[in-house]
């Protein structure tokens, strides 16, 4: 009951909050929010990097965290800088760069661990920062304030009635997925059901900003919603499958409720360039 109540309050507390960094200061490209989502990335890989630790990947926290924001932070320079179109991708080669040669000067006894520090830094290059670049990019979209927050708003839409869906209906349909066994079926179509009416509704009252002639508007809406909702709920999952993994419930304890930064930006990294892709494809 206590973490009910703490989530509820964080909810109620964050989503205000995210609502006024995104509508109140969309100055240069939505700054604030690039830098709000920049150090989220940090954080997260940080969170990360302390499960690859677990499992004898020894990567430093500070290493991490700059890893992370890597691809973010060239994103910010680029969308609310006017950087150059290469700025991601040299962000990049020089994370790699630098996780590859790092390695050169390690002490003998170190080296046998090279393999793993390798492999843990490129993929927190790639986890959760490139994810969360779509978000930045977003707010390159016309009426990007409206767009970022119905993504938002898909988003949790679906988790908090996949939520809601688990609890009420989905004592009997559990453990369908071994990464995350307290998941039920009816939350999942709870979430996806959620998901669709948030972007249905966003075309019906934004039509100006959801109007598409490739198809029917309904139908594209639709599908909006559906994959967004899809790939929210599996990056929830693969979230879920990384803890396991480490022999972790939560990835940290920096948000009361809900555990840690990536327990909270899971499904919304992973949905954030399936958003970005659709809404490109149907309606611009």
């Amino acid at each position: 009951m206590k973490k009910f109540r703490q989530r509820l309050l964080i909810f109620f507390a964050g989503l205000p909050l995210v609502v006024c960094l995104v509508v109140l200061l969309p100055q240069k490209n939505h700054l604030a929010v690039n830098v709000f989502v920049t150090l989220l990335s940090a954080l997260g890989a940080m969170e990360y990097a302390a499960m690859l630790r677990r499992k004898n990947h020894d990567l430093r926290s500070v290493e991490a965290g700059v890893l992370g924001a890597l691809g973010p932070a060239a994103a910010l320079i680029q969308v609310s800088f006017g950087g150059g179109g290469e700025s991601i991708l040299a962000a990049i080669i020089l994370g790699a760069a630098w996780v590859l040669v790092s390695q050169v000067f390690s002490v003998e006894k170190d080296l046998e661990k090279a393999v793993g520090r390798i492999s843990g830094g490129l993929s927190l290059i790639i986890y959760p920062g490139l994810f969360l670049v779509w978000i930045i990019r977003m707010a390159l979209f016309p009426e990007a304030s409206t767009v970022i927050l119905i993504f938002l708003f898909i988003v949790c839409a679906g988790d908090s009635a996949a939520w809601a869906a688990g609890m009420v209906l989905g004592r009997g349909n559990r453990g369908v997925i071994i990464a995350s066994p307290n998941k039920s079926i009816a939350g999942f179509i709870g979430g996806f059901i959620a998901s669709v009416l948030i972007s249905l509704g966003a075309v019906l009252f934004f039509p100006g900003i959801f109007y598409t002639a490739k198809l029917p508007p309904l139908l594209a809406g639709s599908l909006l919603g559906l994959g967004t909702g899809l790939a929210a709920a599996l990056g929830d999952l693969a979230e879920s499958a990384l803890k396991r993994g480490a022999a972790i419930k939560d990835s940290g304890n920096l948000i009361p409720g809900r555990g840690g930064v990536l327990d909270s930006i899971d499904s919304i990294a992973l949905a954030a360039p399936v958003f970005y892709g659709l809404y490109r494809l149907f309606f611009l």
